[in-house]
């Protein structure tokens, strides 16, 4: 039985995450006080006749500061029964937040008091340090799409299988910012980059021109192997350190061509594995 706790800055796509996995079969209920968990879960152990099998609570910033203080204790007392208990985090750049509210006109939840908009996001993240901190997957919404969460959602957390380590292969150029939601961050821009030959510059790393360019070019098997060797060593520890999800970012200058192919590349070796491994491109997308 699973029980995921979704929890996040407001406008970064909880309802979203909520409505992807109560299409999976999920029982969802939005913003549960926090000091009712305890008594949810024991519900969800005691029936054994329950009719779902898997839950997800949505937990935001509209908790009182106190019951949220508690969640460290009360979340380590949830993994203590029959649970697989997950937490989510969402999270966005300032920037995307201020534009999400202006488009829609929504008000955000810490406003009330005459708080300017960006000062109620910057408490909300301070109220809500003792989720985000303990947080087994955090996901960057700033350049993701309603339906690209939604996918993402359910390829990540969808299947019940919680014996397998998911493993998301991201692509990115360094341009436009860091993932501020992966694990392990390789860059590739040493490597010969494709968009210098006019004739391979509007393809991207999933194009076998721009694949056969770069895998004649020196260094690029070295840099795969040793992206790779690296994961393979130390990818066992984490997973005996019980995570059950890890993101690597791999960077190029535009995250068209290099971090495309490498992506790619790495998705397809771990595949063959007991890791469950999934791609996104950040700038393709």
């Amino acid at each position: 039985m699973r029980l995921f706790l979704i929890s996040g800055t407001s406008g970064s796509g909880k309802s979203i995450v909520l409505h992807a996995l109560e299409d999976l079969g999920f029982y969802c209920i939005d913003n549960l006080p926090v000091n009712l968990l305890p008594a949810f879960a024991e519900e969800m152990v005691r029936v054994d006749h329950y009719p779902y099998h898997d839950a997800a609570i949505g937990i935001d910033a509209r908790n009182l500061a106190n019951d949220l203080a508690l969640f460290a204790d009360i979340s380590d007392g949830l993994r203590e029964r029959d649970l697989d208990c997950k937490i989510l985090f969402l999270d966005a750049d300032d920037g995307t937040l201020l534009k999400r509210f202006s488009e829609t006109r929504r008000r955000h939840p810490l406003t009330r008091e005459r708080i300017p908009l960006a000062e109620a996001i910057r408490r909300e993240r301070t109220l809500l340090e003792p989720i985000s901190s303990r947080a087994d997957l955090r996901i960057d919404t700033s350049h993701t799409n309603v339906h690209q969460l939604r996918n993402l959602i359910q390829a990540r957390v969808g299947p019940d299988d919680t014996e397998q380590m998911s493993l998301l292969f991201k692509s990115f150029g360094f341009k436009h910012g860091v993932p501020v939601d992966a694990d392990f961050v390789f860059d590739v821009r040493c490597l010969p980059n494709p968009h210098w030959e006019p004739r391979l510059r509007a393809l991207t790393g999933q194009d076998a021109e721009v694949i056969d360019f770069l895998e004649k070019q020196p260094y690029v098997d070295s840099m795969f192997d040793s992206i790779k060797t690296f994961l393979e060593i130390w990818l066992p520890r984490f997973e005996a350190e019980n995570r059950s999800y890890m993101t690597i970012a791999i960077g190029c200058t535009g995250g068209q061509h290099r971090s495309v192919y490498f992506v790619e590349r790495l998705a397809h070796h771990f595949t063959s594995g007991k890791t469950r491994a999934l791609t996104q491109h950040r700038e393709l997308s």
